[in-house]
C-alpha cells in the first residue's frame, strides 16, 4: 500500500523508504545554491588597485576595484571599500548620506593614513541595515561585470575611530556583506584584521587577502584559517631583499607578491612586481 506522507506543505506518494529519500535529497539539491569558488591555492596573482593594466605573465587572478572592469584571465576580485568611503567620493557620499558616516564634533572621522576617506559609522543596526544596502549594490555590481569574488576592505576602521566603533559592530556589518556576496554568486575574501580571522571565516568569508603579513609576522593568522591566502608586501616596508628572502620560507602563504607602495601601472618608473616561484 502506498502511504502519503506531508513534506514541505505537499503530499508525496511514498513507494518505499529508498523513493522517498530520493525524493528528499532531490529537493535538497534544488533548494541549496552554488557554493562560491574562492581562487586557485597557488595561483600567479596580481593586484591592480591604482590602475587596470595587462598583467605580467602567468598571472591569473587579478584583483581590481570595483569600478574597472575585470582582466578576464581566470579568476577575477573585486575591491570594494566596505567600511570607509572611497577617496574622490567621500565629500558626495557624506552629503547623501550625512548619518552613515561616522562624525566628531559634527566633523567626519577620516583614516589618519588615508585623510581622504571617511569612516562609516556601523554603531547601530539600522545604520548596518544602511550601509549594507548601499554596499550590497556594489557587490552586485561586481557580479554583473563579471567578477568572481569580492575582497572587502577597512575591517579595522574600528581601530581608528576613537572608541566610537568596536569591532563587534564590524563583524556584524562583515557578515552582512559575506550574505550578499554569496547571495551574488560570489566567494568573499578577508582584508587584514589577523585576530578577526577564524571569527570572519566562521561567519561565511571563504579566503583572504593580506597586505605585509609577512612584514609583521602575522601570515599564521591567515594561513591557519583559511585554505587560500594571497599576500601583499611592499617594497617600502619587506624591500626587495627581505621578500625574496621571505619567499624561502617554508611556511609562507603560497602566494606572495611584491607591489611598489602606490600600486602604479608600468608606465610609472616606481612600478614594481614581483612574485615568489611557486
Amino acid at each position: 500500500m502506498n502511504d502519503e506522507i506531508e513534506v514541505g506543505g505537499r503530499a508525496l506518494l511514498a513507494l518505499g523508504g529508498v523513493a522517498l529519500t530520493a525524493a528528499l535529497l532531490a529537493g535538497c539539491a534544488t533548494a541549496s545554491a552554488p557554493v562560491p569558488t574562492p581562487p586557485p591555492t597557488d595561483a600567479g596573482f596580481d593586484y591592480q588597485l591604482g590602475g587596470a593594466y595587462e598583467p605580467p605573465s602567468g598571472v591569473t587572478v587579478v584583483e581590481r576595484d570595483h569600478t574597472t572592469e575585470p582582466a578576464g584571465l581566470g579568476y577575477d576580485i573585486c575591491y570594494v571599500n566596505g567600511f570607509q568611503t572611497q577617496p574622490g567620493d567621500s565629500a558626495a557620499f557624506a552629503k547623501k548620506h550625512p548619518d552613515l558616516v561616522l562624525r566628531q564634533g559634527g566633523e567626519p572621522v577620516a583614516d589618519p593614513e588615508w585623510p581622504d576617506e571617511y569612516l562609516f559609522d556601523t554603531s547601530t543596526a539600522q545604520k548596518r541595515s544602511a550601509l549594507a544596502q548601499i554596499v550590497g549594490g556594489w557587490i552586485s555590481g561586481c557580479r554583473d561585470s563579471g567578477f568572481d569574488a569580492v575582497e572587502i576592505d577597512n575591517l579595522d576602521s574600528f581601530s581608528r575611530s576613537g572608541g566610537a566603533l568596536t569591532a563587534k559592530d564590524n563583524l556584524a556589518l562583515a557578515e552582512q556583506y559575506a550574505r550578499a556576496a554569496h547571495d551574488a554568486g560570489l566567494a568573499i575574501a578577508q582584508k587584514n584584521t589577523a585576530e578577526l580571522s577564524a571569527r570572519l571565516h566562521a561567519r561565511g568569508y571563504d579566503f583572504a587577502v593580506t597586505e605585509s603579513c609577512e612584514q609583521f609576522s602575522e601570515c599564521d593568522a591567515y594561513t591557519d584559517v583559511y585554505p587560500v591566502v594571497l599576500d601583499i608586501e611592499y617594497t617600502d616596508e619587506l624591500g626587495v631583499a627581505g621578500f625574496r628572502k621571505a619567499c624561502d620560507d617554508a611556511d609562507r602563504p603560497a602566494v606572495m607578491i611584491l607591489r611598489d607602495h602606490d600600486l602604479v601601472t608600468p608606465d610609472d618608473e616606481q612600478y614594481h612586481y614581483e612574485a615568489c616561484e611557486r
